[in-house]
């Protein structure tokens, strides 16, 4: 398998920049069940700014490369205006056991490996309304690889997966309901949620993509009067590095819950039920 990612920086550290970016890279590869094991790196970079700064975003980068036991063989790099940085992975799956986004069958549950909210959360660090705090639990979550999460349930049977990024939650479930021809139920009460990341959006704090991502999801989405105005804002935002969507049979939710929770992956909840589809019914439900 072959993909490749790269973004400009969401946070002021640069090292941390470069453990996020390649975290995110990487999650391509684990949102199909598979195993990095090369990746070059991908760099734009002003003509005037410390080349010392990007060296930490390199060491940030290759310290998540040898996390995920892949090795670092190359890259590329340009001037640019902007700072991007990201990386180019190839990984290995066997081909009957990689994990299609569209492999949910029905009856399948939905479970999420990371908290929601990275979205308001790296808005409210660019805006310079974060704290500390915010900062520290946000960095830490985006640079978390989803390898953990990945190899502790690759032996059991999982019938889809993606992972959630720029898409947001909607987005990125929406697909894989579709992909499968089903429809998906989603309990709000159950999405793991960063702390702060609700006040955030209350405080009308959100990026571009929440706005984008209602337009044009917004259609195939139906969301109950009963739930919390800002976690229906929040599930349409962007996150960045997030954690996976795995489809399993609900015989073996409880055996994927403990896999991911000895584990140590960031979250291990159970949050939907993908069902069968109605004719001009919602592809989502958030109930």
């Amino acid at each position: 398998m072959q993909t490749v990612d790269f973004f400009p920086p969401m946070v002021d550290d640069p090292r941390w920049f470069g453990r996020i970016a390649a975290a995110n890279s990487l999650s391509d590869v684990y949102a199909m069940g598979g195993k990095p094991i090369t990746v070059m790196n991908l760099v734009g970079w002003p003509r005037d700014l410390d080349i010392e700064l990007l060296g930490e975003v390199l060491a940030g980068g290759l310290e998540k490369t040898k996390e995920a036991g892949a090795v670092l063989c190359g890259g590329h790099s340009v001037m640019d205006q902007e700072i991007k940085f990201g990386l180019s992975v190839t990984g290995l799956v066997h081909p009957q056991k990689f994990w299609p986004n569209g492999g949910a069958r029905l009856g399948d549950v939905l479970v999420l490996t990371k908290p929601l909210g990275i979205g308001p959360a790296t808005t409210a660090i660019k805006r310079e309304k974060a704290s500390p705090q915010l900062i520290a639990a946000a960095m830490a979550q985006m640079a978390t690889l989803n390898k953990a999460a990945c190899e502790a349930v690759r032996d059991l049977e999982v019938h889809g997966a993606t992972d959630v990024t720029g898409f947001g939650l909607v987005g990125h479930s929406l697909e894989m309901a579709e992909g499968a021809g089903l429809a998906l139920e989603v309990q709000a009460k159950e999405l793991p949620l960063l702390a702060g990341a609700l006040d955030l959006v209350r405080a009308g704090v959100m990026s571009g993509g929440c706005t984008r991502g209602k337009q044009y999801y917004g259609p195939r989405v139906q969301i109950a009067a009963t739930v919390d105005a800002a976690l229906a804002d929040l599930v349409f935002d962007a996150e960045t590095s997030g954690g996976l969507l795995l489809a399993v049979p609900e015989a073996i939710a409880g055996k994927v819950v403990q896999r991911l929770r000895d584990a140590g992956a960031p979250s291990h909840a159970l949050v939907g039920r993908f069902v069968a589809k109605t004719a001009g019914g919602p592809v989502l439900r958030l109930n």
